[in-house]
């Protein structure tokens, strides 16, 4: 889970203590994760640099607002280049991001 840098405590507050709502969020942040991903690919492929920065931007919001620094951090950065025209931060960071997806299932 270190990759992940997922912050429980900060989580578990965002959801008021309630830890079966947290299960709950964390659910549709796999699922959310999963087709921002596959819009990522996408702009890739389209070499469409807005389109990278969206998903990315839910991305780092999401993570963010459960704690999961990890996966914020690298969508914070393939934002920001993104914004700026690049795709090679997306490209070399989107399999890492998978990995992590994947990570989440332990959660």
């Amino acid at each position: 889970m270190s990759v992940l840098k997922w912050d429980k405590d900060f989580a578990l507050e965002q959801a008021a203590d309630d830890a079966e709502l947290l299960q709950e969020l964390l659910e549709i942040f796999k699922d959310s994760l999963q087709s921002d991903m596959y819009i990522i690919e996408q702009g890739l492929e389209e070499e469409g640099a807005a389109k990278v920065c969206r998903a990315a931007h839910s991305i780092k919001g999401a993570a963010a607002s459960l704690g999961i620094l990890g996966i914020h951090e690298i969508a914070s950065a393939i934002e920001e280049e993104s914004r700026a025209g690049g795709l090679e931060i997306a490209r070399n960071k989107l399999s890492l991001l998978k990995s992590m997806r994947k990570e989440l299932e332990d959660l």
